[in-house]
């Protein structure tokens, strides 16, 4: 009997069916060890000596490794086709060294691109040894984002309060959105002209031209700058004769694009299903593992994390028979088509992200497919069969016209296009990007007849007035694909970097949009003001090209290391004598239009509008940065720093704007803008009771009605008609809410806050105890049967306090952030209980207590710079972690 390992329980089940009896398929659940959380794990004095730890999940998957590896004949290491497998084929094998089980067992490594019978005994009947190269290329690698994140990160910390962290490629990516969102603001709209020709033919057929060229000169985009201008030359057109000068039919061939690779599903998939990278990332993961298609568990698409755009020639042959057999023979070109990789560093040569099976169309497996499922496996398989296909022939028109007015002339021209054959088209066409500009702007539809020499009709003169637009914000696909350009990161690492730049709050995503949080911006500008070479994309490209040029076998890992770390330290020790003062200059500059929007009036942005004499400037506080008053305390005039650089009603006055008194005490309530954004205060001094505004509510729409209703929260609706205690609604960190005899009852909206009456209030938490949710002493109803477990017991997804989470019996284990609750899988599942198990010493948790510290863990343990980032920080999360729902005020302070 022989030991197989890979990577995932999924495809451990299928493999074991297509090796039979003779072998073992164990899963590894991915990495096995990892650098710990902690200083000290990569040793630079002792030449990198890197400490690496066994969490006590992977101890008992190792420990059931060794078992069946001790009684085995030999172990087969089938972990992914990249580096990261690589990796985890070596530590696996690494830890049965050091428990000594393996003996002289031979030890081999296989590699498989897909989930397919004939892919997976193919690659057993050829293995090789582990590509040491390549697990060089991660330990440099692994070493490198260590030794960043844990050095640059205390840096913030100390220099700038309120940063999170810092990373070799997450700073960089970081730095694109920043660097966009500063065009932005510095960009200058100018106004422009476009002017156009509305003409019939002699058969009565109408079509547009557009102005190209006048006074004997070409007219570009935007050359047309004023009205004026636009007027005397619309004025030329309406009285001028026209005749087609020349009418060029020209045939143009357009070609398929390849195959996908991991950076350009993520595009695809978020131009056109609106999926994260993230989510692109999981679906594609379940496709390749495998799906039940009739009794047979079958992985539909080739491995998911390339840069290689080739298929293996058995695929190319496959995609031509099913094109002839789908579109046709005129679809199948002469010869098949071959691409090659542009991708600036392009790493490890896998193939291109490809059905494993052509003929398995969408049509013939969507019942087998849940909805993402089938739409990103639609989307694989049209953009795999297209890339074989024939091209697509169009006619492309150019109508030149000749204008004339009494000896001025201009000339206009008439663009269309006729598909003859759509050849590709057929099955994928390429869809841009919001903010790109498509190749074929210019083409128009089809163009009626029109001859060379025959006079035209005017029928109208259009001049339309436009102005220039800043370049778009990124989204996560083009921030991806600019990524990519640059040669930053790796197929592997987008999604994650990406995810890291949100949980960090250093962006914020609207509308599929990146904006720079102000917290991330301020990173930037000290990264760059201080640490200028780390966040340079040339110098984060070039070490890419060195991880690249280890696993080719090129380079040496450790010399790579120490050229990075003899420069990287030194700055990292000339930041010891920096003052807060000079990273506060440099941020004033750097974030000048950020700190310092321009005034309405006119008026210095950098002076007190409270005191007039003072200076405004970045603070630093326990929270982060705001705007002060350089005249402190006389001038106690601050502002929030916000995202977009805006600023509300009140924090622009910075003066408590009068909404009425309190009738029951007499007291005045005011509107107010704090560090922490907008709020209402009754009174003044310490004792003052203070209410943040509600998410939602704008301080511009705020009146004493809503002042009063907010500041009195919680309010009293009624004795309950059974206990006769009262119940009460308010605002709390988690949202709206009802309380009654102790316990809470969760209510849609803030405004039912203030709406809800007696009657629905004992209605909804009569609710709650017949269907418990969010309780403190309550089960939340399932949402989702995922099945039992091997144990025996259902496994359900349900929704509680700190959301989504799957549970078995007593164990509660939360689902990721990242993952929505309906796409969980049976086998995920046992992976999430299974790691809960392990955290908590092999002991069942209670079910009310287990979200909230796998709320806790999860961030700590997800990087090395979080979890130091949380020890570090401990004493500023205490107010967060202790506080109630009181008031709303309260609850914004603690949250922040």
């Amino acid at each position: 009997m022989n030991v197989v390992v890979v990577e995932s329980p999924a495809k451990a089940k299928t493999i074991n069916k297509y090796l039979g009896p003779g072998y073992k398929v164990l899963a590894s659940f991915g990495h096995v060890r990892d650098l710990p959380a902690k200083d000290g794990s990569v040793l630079p004095d002792q030449d990198f000596e890197m400490s690496w730890e066994v969490d006590p999940a992977s101890q008992k998957r190792m420990k059931d490794i060794a078992d069946a590896v001790k009684a085995s004949d030999g172990l087969f290491l089938a972990t992914d086709p990249d580096r990261e497998g690589e990796a985890i084929s070596w530590h696996v094998l690494d830890l049965l060294k050091k428990k000594k089980v393996l003996g002289d067992k031979p030890v081999k490594r296989v590699v498989f691109n897909a989930i397919t019978k004939k892919a997976v005994l193919d690659a057993m009947a050829e293995p090789r040894d582990i590509d040491i190269p390549l697990v060089d290329a991660y330990l440099a690698r692994r070493a490198l984002d260590y030794l960043v994140g844990f050095n640059l990160s205390p840096v913030l910390w100390r220099k700038l309060p309120g940063a999170r962290s810092a990373g070799r490629v997450q700073s960089v990516a970081l730095r694109l959105v920043c660097d966009r969102e500063s065009e932005i603001e510095r960009f200058v709209s100018e106004e422009y002209w476009n002017i156009s020709a509305l003409l019939k033919t002699p058969r009565g057929d109408e079509f547009e031209a557009k102005l190209v060229s006048a006074d004997g000169k070409r007219l570009q985009g935007k050359s047309i700058k004023t009205g004026d201008d636009a007027t005397r030359l619309k004025t030329l057109l309406e009285g001028a004769s026209y005749v087609v000068d020349t009418v060029e039919a020209k045939p143009v061939k357009r070609n398929p694009g390849p195959p996908f690779t991991t950076s350009t599903l993520q595009q695809a998939a978020s131009s056109r299903l609106g999926f994260s990278a993230s989510r692109t990332m999981q679906v594609a993961q379940r496709l390749y593992e495998g799906i039940d298609i009739g009794g047979e568990t079958v992985g539909l698409i080739t491995y998911m994390r390339t840069d290689g755009v080739q298929m293996a020639p058995e695929a190319i042959d496959a995609a031509r028979s099913a094109i002839g057999d789908q579109f046709g023979d005129r679809y199948v070109p002469e010869k098949a088509r071959f691409y090659s990789t542009k991708a600036k560093n392009a790493q490890e040569a896998h193939e291109a992200i490809r059905p494993t099976d052509f003929n398995r169309s969408p049509d013939k497996v969507k019942r087998y497919l849940d909805s993402d499922q089938l739409r990103l496996y639609d989307l694989v398989w049209k953009r795999g069969i297209a890339s074989q296909m024939a091209s697509a022939e169009i006619e492309r028109t150019t109508v030149e016209i000749l204008a004339d007015n009494k000896g001025e002339k201009a000339g206009l021209r008439a663009v269309g296009s006729v598909i003859r054959f759509d050849g590709f088209i057929a099955a994928y066409t390429d869809q841009k990007e919001d903010g790109e500009q498509s190749d074929d702007s210019e083409d128009g539809g089809r163009l009626p007849q029109i001859n060379a020499r025959e006079n035209l009709a005017k029928q109208k003169i259009n001049a339309s007035q436009h102005f220039t637009e800043p370049p778009p914000r990124y989204s996560e696909a083009s921030l991806i694909k600019k990524m990519e350009e640059l040669g930053i990161g790796r197929p592997s690492t987008y999604a994650a970097t990406l995810k890291t730049l949100s949980d960090r709050e250093y962006i914020v995503v609207d509308k599929r949009k990146l904006i720079p949080h102000s917290r991330g911006r301020l990173v930037t500008a000290f990264l760059e003001s201080f640490f200028t070479r780390y966040v340079e994309y040339d110098f984060t490209a070039d070490l890419e090209e060195k991880l690249d040029r280890i696993s080719a076998g090129e380079l040496d890992w450790k010399q790579v290391l120490r050229d990075f770390w003899k420069d990287f330290f030194a700055q990292i020790e000339d930041t010891k004598e920096l003052r807060v003062t000079n990273v506060l200059d440099a941020l004033n500059e750097v974030l000048a239009p950020l700190v310092f929007p321009k005034r309405e009036d006119g008026s210095d942005p950098r002076i007190c509008q409270v005191c007039g004499t003072g200076s405004l400037s970045l603070k630093l506080g326990k929270y982060g940065a705001f705007v002060g008053c350089s005249n402190y305390p006389d001038c106690n005039y601050t502002r929030q720093l916000t995202s977009d650089g805006a600023e509300s009603e009140a924090a622009a006055l910075n003066e408590p704007k009068a909404l009425g008194a309190d009738p029951m005490t007499g007291e005045e309530l005011t509107l107010r803008s704090g560090r922490f954004g907008p709020y209402i205060q009754r009174g003044d001094g310490k004792e003052a009771k203070r209410a943040s505004l509600p998410k939602g509510w704008k301080p511009e729409e705020i009146d004493h009605e809503k002042a009063l209703a907010l500041i009195n929260l919680p309010r009293d609706i009624g004795k309950h008609p059974e206990t006769g205690k009262m119940i009460s609604a308010g605002i709390g960190r988690y949202g709206p809410f009802l309380m009654h005899d102790g316990g809470y009852a969760n209510l849609e909206s803030v405004e039912d806050v203030f709406s809800i009456g007696l009657n629905r209030a004992v209605t909804v938490i009569a609710e709650k105890k017949a269907a418990p949710g969010r309780g403190r002493s309550s089960t939340p109803a399932a949402l989702k049967s995922l099945g039992d477990h091997p144990d025996g017991g259902a496994i359900t997804v349900r929704d509680g306090r700190f959301g989504p989470y799957v549970n078995w019996g007593k164990v509660n284990a939360t689902i990721p952030k990242v993952q929505a609750p309906d796409t969980v899988t049976l086998d995920e599942a046992l992976v999430l209980i299974a790691e809960r198990i392990a955290k908590t010493g092999g002991k069942p948790v209670k079910a009310k207590k287990a979200p909230a510290k796998k709320k806790t863990e999860g961030d700590a343990d997800a990087k090395p710079t979080k979890a130091k980032a949380a020890s570090k920080t401990k004493a500023a999360a205490k107010p967060k972690a202790a506080a109630k729902p009181k008031t709303a005020a309260k609850t914004k302070k603690a949250a922040s």
